[in-house]
């Protein structure tokens, strides 16, 4: 069994028509052929290598990752000697990824990388995903890894970057005890030593995980004086120092396998990531998005493991002399699994497809001068990276949940008990819409992308790609959606002037009617290039359809004494 291979979904999304111009722009016209053995020939060669690494990932995540799941959320790792003991299965599954080369795989070859575009990098995050979530957050910190490589002075990439192939883990050291969601009220402290020539960091981090990595990117507070964002930096620090210790591993609801650490750090050596003050405005934000796109290819590889244990349990099952797919109130719940899944899916690569090009066009701008038409792209691109982000975070977080939830309900009684993995993929799910940031704070972020116009006027550039004639009547319907979602934004920010807390209250309806637009169209396209998505198009549409009705109902008959009525008294 292969987990890359046995889902025709991954091969189509690696394979969309703008993959060409991201490996030529990520391997700059393949520059590097005649410098390094394994560096691609062309397009061909490139798409080749991505498959058959990830090829590689899926066999390791489905003979080795997916068996020593249900032993790794029962053990677990282990506080000893003020460090962390992962289970021997997370154990394992590190010792076979890093055995096979394939850790780091994005970064560039000079620091022992593959140099793999964004696309196939969270793909393998959604494949591990799918394996074990709990695992998949080691996996996807390689994120810290991208965050050096964009910002770090080359000094320290070449310290700490060729590490990565090597296995070395990593972790972001952010949140703190009275500074969670509020990383500007960090308070960890960085003091700069003239008589040890390094910066000293002292204070504590909670809820952190994989807290006790190799390799540790720590928000602190390096200008006295200071409360705000302006006051933090970004450090690397390095575990050999022996500086932080591990007061204790939180004991929680799911991904039991990723160590989630309270760190006390004690006169711990650390050195400056890019210019100081800038560590949360600059780097961290940066950092968070990358992870949010983690988040989106893990949820969507829980829905999608979810998913395959409902789909087989009721073929399966038989209740009244016949199986229980058979029934509409099962078969329902399955086929909204698989739409729901597939619209997560569709929205992380697109996402994932315009940061790998502006990210390219980045890379690029350090080597040589942009055209006029290259920085355009490059900044446009990056500023739907921006507004898709939360999109794709809230989506498929929440939609995972959903899921993961049906999945349980198919198994019924069986379900909630540990003798099914679906009682496991319940638990690791609930994580996806809290941590990197809840669906509530995605809202405040994506809510940007409605009010100036940003999630709109790309709805009208998808409205105007060529499609085949056999769906125009998707694209008439998601138009009339669009119109709609346009007329109930102005009429809210019409509102919201005479009403305090309005826009905020109506907020998540906003960018609900947005993204279900948006998802729309991105599953129409998907039906246009294969006719396999032509159900998930319809049902999804269908379905956002009738949602974005109800929700233009609850706005339009709205009152004033309608807010109060919400609040707790």
């Amino acid at each position: 069994m292969n987990f890359f291979t046995d889902n025709k979904d991954l091969l189509f999304h690696l394979h969309h028509p703008l993959m060409e111009k991201i490996v030529q722009l990520k391997e700059d016209n393949y520059k590097e052929k005649d410098s390094y053995p394994h560096a691609p020939l062309d397009f061909e060669d490139a798409m080749d290598s991505y498959e058959k690494v990830l090829e590689i990932i899926g066999e390791i995540a489905a003979d080795t990752i997916d068996p020593n799941a249900e032993s790794v959320d029962a053990e677990g790792p282990v506080l000893e000697n003020n460090g962390v003991v992962y289970a021997r299965g997370t154990r394992e599954n590190h010792e076979k990824l890093t055995e096979a080369g394939v850790v780091g795989l994005s970064l560039p070859r000079k620091y022992n990388g593959l140099n793999f575009s964004f696309v196939p990098y969270v793909m393998s995050a959604e494949i591990v995903s799918r394996a074990d979530a709990g695992f998949a957050n080691i996996w996807g910190l390689q994120d810290c890894a991208e965050t050096l490589h964009e910002f770090a002075d080359e000094k320290l990439k070449e310290k700490y970057l060729p590490r990565f192939n090597d296995g070395a883990t990593a972790a972001m050291d952010l949140t703190e005890p009275d500074a969670g969601s509020d990383l500007q009220a960090v308070q960890l402290k960085a003091i700069y030593s003239e008589e040890k020539g390094t910066w000293l960091l002292n204070g504590v981090k909670r809820f952190i995980t994989n807290g006790d990595a190799d390799i540790s990117l720590v928000l602190a507070r390096s200008e006295e004086g200071t409360a705000d964002a302006r006051g933090l930096s970004l450090f690397v620090y390095d575990k050999n120092a022996g500086a932080v210790t591990v007061r204790r591993i939180e004991n929680k609801l799911g991904i039991k396998g990723s160590p989630t650490c309270e760190l006390v750090f004690k006169e711990a050596p650390a050195e400056l990531v890019g210019d100081r003050k800038m560590g949360l405005i600059k780097y961290v934000m940066a950092l968070m998005n990358s992870a949010r796109l983690g988040v989106g290819a893990q949820s969507v590889g829980i829905a999608e493991a979810a998913y395959r244990e409902a789909l087989a349990y009721a073929r399966e099952r038989e209740q009244f002399g016949k199986a229980i797919i058979q029934y509409p109130a099962v078969f329902e719940m399955i086929t909204m699994m698989k739409v729901k899944t597939n619209a997560a899916r569709s929205l992380l690569y697109e996402t994932s497809r315009m940061v790998d090009i502006y990210k390219a066009y980045g890379f690029l701008q350090e080597t040589r001068c942009l055209s006029s038409d290259e920085r355009k792209e490059m900044k446009h691109y990056q500023k739907l990276a921006d507004i898709f982000t939360p999109l794709l975070k809230l989506f498929s977080s929440e939609y995972c949940n959903q899921v993961a939830y049906d999945a349980l309900q198919v198994h019924g009684g069986s379900g909630y008990m540990k003798d099914y993995p679906v009682e496991r993929l319940f638990r690791d799910a609930r994580i996806t819409n809290i941590y990197e940031g809840t669906s509530q704070l995605q809202v405040v972020a994506a809510i940007r992308g409605v009010n100036n116009g940003a999630y709109l006027k790309r709805m009208h550039e998808y409205a105007e790609m060529p499609v085949k004639p056999e769906f125009e009547y998707l694209r008439r319907t998601l138009r009339k959606m669009t119109d709609q979602f346009e007329k109930t934004n102005h009429k809210v920010n019409e509102t919201a002037e005479e009403m305090d807390d309005y826009l905020t209250f109506m907020a998540r309806r906003l960018v609900e009617m947005a993204g279900n637009v948006i998802i729309g169209y991105l599953l129409m396209l998907d039906a246009n290039r294969s006719a396999e998505y032509t159900k998930s198009a319809e049902i999804f549409i269908r379905k956002a359809k009738a949602d974005n009705i109800a929700t233009v109902s609850f706005i339009n008959n709205f009152q004033n004494k309608d807010l109060d009525a919400f609040r707790l008294k």
